[in-house]
């Protein structure tokens, strides 16, 4: 007779498998089968979908008594699979779906595909809802948009879906978008993003904050450079609360993942289904055997310090208060229980950690919490022995008061960040240097670029004619940063007269506990005269500040060294770039975003970096970083008043009024003009918005828009050729937002390059 025990497990294995060990040698289980692909669901649903493998769920069966041989075990576990089947869709249990929920059965629940893209097409046995390279060519999207949705209350957004091409890696791969579509704004929200494919299914889990406003949620499928790719989405669920709370009663398991581990690993418990041969108690969440929670034990432990890790899903946004959990904890020799908070660079700091010997109740752990960036929270279990006892976890929550009664995390980066407009903010000079760094002003002329911020504002300038001398140094202290954080420090430079750029303007770290100070980057080589960015990403265990340097190596090589627009943001700067951007941008640098040409030729719109083939007309480089891209009117192309059109998708018209920021340049003595026009659905003509003549400036100047559209509109923006070839127009940096300009105050300056004052610089 066999005997057959089913245990749930967890893991992070790219298939599911089901296999059977004999508990003679549990180490080498007999593979029986992998868990289905998208294809494979598709051609039977009804026997995959009746086991509810969502996100690296893993199932395992182990022989606990083998009394015939081991050759022949198939009759047995089909047997034991058909009694399995109804135990796992009791622990799946039937939960009533909240509004935006759907598990797509046997509708949409309300969503709605927008055919002007390809559709989503509903599996005919339903289960799931996909779209795929059948239906459309490489680039085309299928946009799924959900009814609309109100929660004042903090949710938890968790989707499962599967992304399935013929090739692993593409230059353009297919992707899925998560976007949130509030209400009154023209533009949705990028919430998440996949492209990774996969043989299995996963879950994505997205904290969406608290709002007074409306909202949808708008599911963007788009297919990439793959001869064969298809998108599928097997259910949403919207629940309030946050997404790394978690009772572990439903079949997703809140998104946690088990770090698989070929000995030890997190398994789950309860539900009337027996475990190994530890005796586990009843969940917390009921109090009852068919409750469920998560454990860990010892019995195939093989060395020494085994470690067995549960890993939350990552935070998708901000947020601070108290943790808390309930374990238990029975131990014969050496368990340590931590729990540790991960970033996304892999570095850990732990939080909490208990070893010692606990009863079998239920303990309550409490455990302040801060997330200002994205993070993981990781519950691991190390072991000693194969007899060293079991850890039990049930019910995270969370809240965002503190557990204890600290008031919080109270740094702001704001505090740390300037653009130099009225004053120096937080920054400050030791006065032993002498005035190394000055706040100066520059007009807009043909000669001379200005700052960064506007065009037309302040920035800081070093080794001035009243500072340049063989030897001199000038420092810019920032305001103190605590410590054990990680920080994005991004800032703009330009550097003018040195013969060798390098380490002309260098930053330091200074440690205040230990002063000490610490290179972490410095110029090579950079474009001259042109606005530069930089981004660098640090963590220091104490406090600390961020000192900008300049020096003058000699009285031969001694230029200037300008510096505006320096942001401090929590995180690594690859995290803050996505958290921190406008859902209404488009910098240009990967493409022409939301904006289309009626035709291309030679005359059109060209998207470029660099400079510009004709002299004396043009920008150097980019306003977004320098280096990057942006858009552009080649005049040697056209002819005198010639058009250029780039014309913005429909965009959704709102009460109220709107903002529209961009950053233009008009550069060369032919110039001509530079339109932005509104075109309202249903009316024959546009309405001009803005308007720009002749040359403005060398630099990039910052145009600003306010205006109001309750109807689906279009933005125009035209270029017309002026009298000569040097007369290039570039525009860069567009960004949509919902309500009044703030700085409507702009001063309008017009210059023709010939004033007495082009090159005066204002102190």
């Amino acid at each position: 007779m066999q005997l057959w025990e089913v245990g749930l497990s967890w893991c992070s294995l790219p298939t599911c498998k089901i296999t059977i060990a004999p508990m003679e040698n549990p180490s080498s289980p007999f593979l029986f089968c992998k868990r289905p692909t998208l294809q494979e669901l598709h051609a039977s649903p009804s026997l995959f979908l009746s086991i509810p493998a969502i996100d690296e769920l893993c199932y395992k069966l182990q022989c606990l008594r083998n009394t015939e041989p081991w050759s022949s075990p198939s009759l047995s576990l089909f047997g034991q699979l058909a009694f399995f089947v109804p135990t796992v869709l009791l622990f799946a249990g039937a939960v009533e779906l909240s509004a935006g929920s759907c598990a797509f059965e046997d509708s949409t629940c309300g969503y709605e595909s927008d055919y002007t893209f390809l559709p989503w097409i509903l599996n005919e046995e339903g289960h799931y809802i996909s779209v795929d390279t059948s239906w459309g060519a490489q680039g085309e999207k299928a946009v799924l948009t959900s009814p609309e949705l109100h929660s004042e209350e903090w949710s938890c957004i968790r989707l499962i879906y599967q992304i399935a091409t013929a090739s692993e890696t593409s230059f353009d791969p297919t992707r899925l978008n998560l976007y949130l579509r509030l209400q009154g704004e023209s533009f949705d929200h990028l919430l998440w993003s996949a492209k990774e494919p996969s043989d299995s299914w996963l879950i994505a889990s997205l904290d969406l904050r608290s709002t007074t406003k409306k909202y949808k949620i708008v599911l963007e499928g788009v297919l990439g450079q793959d001869n064969s790719a298809s998108i599928a989405v097997f259910e949403i669920k919207i629940t309030t609360g946050y997404c790394i709370e978690c009772d572990f009663e439903e079949n997703h398991l809140c998104g946690f993942m088990n770090q698989w581990n070929p000995n030890v690993n997190w398994f789950v418990g309860g539900g009337n289904i027996r475990n190994s041969q530890s005796i586990f108690p009843r969940d917390h969440t009921l109090n009852s055997e068919l409750g469920h929670y998560m454990y860990v034990d010892s019995i195939y432990v093989k060395h020494f310090q085994e470690v067995a890790q549960l890993v939350s899903p990552k935070t998708t946004t901000p947020m601070s208060g108290c943790l808390t959990f309930y374990y238990q904890l029975q131990q014969e020799s050496g368990i340590v229980f931590t729990l540790y908070m991960r970033d996304v660079n892999g570095f850990y700091e732990e939080i909490w950690k208990i070893d010692s010997t606990m009863n079998t109740d239920w303990h309550l752990a409490e455990v302040d919490f801060d997330a200002p960036y994205p993070m993981e929270v990781i519950f691991e279990v190390a072991f000693n022995s194969a007899k060293g006892g079991y850890v039990a976890l049930d019910d995270i929550s969370f809240s965002p008061d503190y557990c204890s009664n600290q008031t919080g995390f109270s740094f702001n980066p704001d505090e740390a960040s300037c653009n130099f407009e009225e004053d120096l903010c937080h920054f400050y000079q030791d006065h032993k240097d002498g005035p190394g760094w000055s706040r100066v002003k520059v007009k807009p002329n043909a000669y001379r670029t200005g700052d960064h911020t506007t065009g037309l504002g302040y920035y800081l300038l070093a080794n001035t004619k009243f500072t340049s001398q063989p030897g001199y140094i000038g420092r810019l202290y920032g305001p103190s940063l605590p410590g054990n954080l990680q920080y994005c420090l991004r800032f703009y430079y330009a550097i003018y007269g040195f013969f060798k750029m390098s380490d002309t303007l260098s930053v330091y770290i200074f440690e205040e506990n230990h002063v000490v100070q610490e290179k972490i980057w410095s110029v090579l080589e950079s474009p001259k005269g042109v606005w530069t960015q930089a981004e660098i990403t640090f963590k220091k265990p104490m406090p600390c500040k961020v000192v900008f340097l300049t020096w003058c190596k000699s009285f031969r090589d001694c230029g200037l060294v300008a510096l505006d627009d320096v942001s401090v943001s929590l995180g690594s700067c690859q995290t803050t770039e996505m958290w921190s951007s406008f859902p209404g941008e488009c910098t240009f640098e990967k493409d022409e975003c939301a904006f289309t040409q009626g035709r291309r030729n030679r005359s059109s719109w060209h998207r470029r970096r660099g400079q510009t083939p004709t002299s004396y007309t043009g920008p150097k480089g980019d306003h977004t970083t320098g280096v990057g891209y942006y858009m552009y009117i080649e005049a040697s192309n056209m002819i005198y008043g010639q058009k250029a059109r780039l014309t913005s998708r429909s965009l959704r018209g709102v009460s109220g009024k709107q903002c529209l920021t961009f950053f233009y340049h008009m550069h060369g003595a032919g110039t001509g003009l530079l339109n932005v026009y509104v075109k309202k659905e249903g009316d024959s003509e546009e309405t001009l918005l803005w308007r720009r003549r002749g040359e403005q400036s060398i630099t990039w100047l910052r145009g600003l828009i306010e205006y109001e559209c309750d109807k689906y509109h279009q933005i125009i923006v035209e270029a017309v050729r002026g009298v000569s070839i040097r007369s290039d127009i570039a525009i860069d940096d567009i960004l949509f937002q919902a309500g009044p300009c703030i700085e409507m105050g702009e001063i309008i300056q017009h210059s023709s390059g010939d004033s007495d004052d082009l090159n005066e610089i204002e102190y």
